[in-house]
């Protein structure tokens, strides 16, 4: 039924991140309405959703950028992008 698409663990997990921060952002918005917003670093007033969003795509960035260049393994860019979201919920 889903084999047009190769379903392993790690995809199985990406969803899965995905989707649990996705749960995170909704229950601290609907715990702490207004969605945290601040201005940060790059000068733009965000809030959780939109760090989470850019996050989200500098990861995708990331993990596209060390494949062109790199190939895998892909742990070096894990941390990478483990690091990016914690900046980007830090600083930006």
């Amino acid at each position: 039924m889903l084999s047009w698409m190769a379903w392993t663990w790690p995809t199985a997990f990406v969803f899965i991140g995905i989707f649990s921060a996705m749960a995170i952002i909704t229950v601290l918005e609907i715990k702490r309405p207004g969605g945290a917003e601040r201005t940060g670093i790059l000068g733009l007033t965000t809030t959780r959703g939109d760090r989470l969003f850019i996050s989200l795509l500098g990861t995708a960035y990331i993990f596209l950028a060390w494949l062109g260049f790199f190939g895998t393994p892909l742990w070096i860019p894990l941390g990478l992008a483990i690091a990016w979201g914690g900046f980007c919920f830090w600083k930006v």
